[in-house]
């Protein structure tokens, strides 16, 4: 809930779950619209890159969210993965069993789950450290410069719209709660007319970072309805998890993997290219 900027203290949204609190504070929580309390097994097609005793890669579609909620109780990744990995219930959460991190559910590509609660903590640990190597493919509107840059703003969530995120200064405005350091780093890997196509790495991990990074330098990403518009030669917004790159919690193996661009994305390149 707090992930999700329910949870207020004292007129601010709370920022850390982990913050702890020393007594007196007014803690306000906003309530969403129930989804069932257990999520169900479905035998959903999965595409599984790797997989082991106690974690799996999978290669995520877009139009899949990542687990259930308002809007979309079932047809998850988590459903899918229930049926997958009948052990999975109750690790990590019941909501969320197995969850280490998220895409959003137009966003395609590589996401890790765990099988154990042992894996779970190593992974969360490796992600809080910032030593989990993610690495997106973006295409963007315009001829974005320079071709390599950090992109460091602070990101908050958008006091008009609270499914929204925005970058923003870091005082906090009353109701609004406080923006969070982001950093977010990128290097263009081909450019079209009227395109780039970027490799971007998020060095923080907050909600919507790369679209609302990318639409701040005044090239979202293409076809993001929420931070840019509607594009002719994609459905849905063109960001893809290409690559992956952790350290097995068992043994602190690295390993790393790499997805292709979804079928939908290579089209839409394809036709810049044409």
């Amino acid at each position: 809930m707090i992930s999700e900027g329910l949870v207020s203290e004292n007129g601010r949204l709370r920022r850390k779950a982990g913050d702890r609190l020393v007594g007196g504070e007014t803690l306000v929580l906003r309530k969403l619209p129930p989804v069932a309390a257990e999520p169900q097994a479905e035998a959903l097609p999965l595409s599984i890159v790797y997989e082991d005793a106690q974690l799996i890669v999978v290669d995520k579609p877009a139009g899949m969210a990542v687990h259930p909620g308002p809007g979309h109780a079932g047809s998850t990744l988590v459903n899918a993965l229930l049926a997958h990995c009948p052990d999975l219930p109750g690790i990590g959460g019941v909501q969320r069993p197995g969850i280490v991190h998220r895409l959003d559910k137009d966003t395609s590509g590589l996401i890790i789950a765990a099988k154990d609660e042992r894996t779970l903590n190593g992974l969360a640990a490796q992600l809080q450290e910032r030593s989990v190597k993610k690495t997106y493919l973006a295409l963007v509107t315009g001829k974005i410069e320079p071709a390599a840059a950090l992109i460091d703003a602070p990101i908050g969530r958008d006091p008009h719209n609270r499914r929204r995120m925005m970058v923003r200064g870091t005082a906090p405005l009353t109701g609004a709660g406080q923006s969070r350091e982001s950093q977010t780093a990128y290097r263009v890997q081909e450019r079209y007319d009227g395109y780039s196509l970027l490799e971007v790495s998020p060095v923080t991990g907050r909600t919507h970072q790369i679209r609302v990074h990318l639409a701040s330098l005044g090239h979202p990403v293409v076809g993001d309805a929420v931070y840019g518009h509607a594009s002719p030669i994609v459905g849905r917004q063109f960001l893809h998890a290409w690559r992956l790159a952790f350290r097995h919690p068992a043994d602190d193996r690295e390993l790393a993997f790499e997805t292709p661009l979804a079928p939908d994305l290579a089209a839409a390149v394809d036709a810049l290219k044409a």
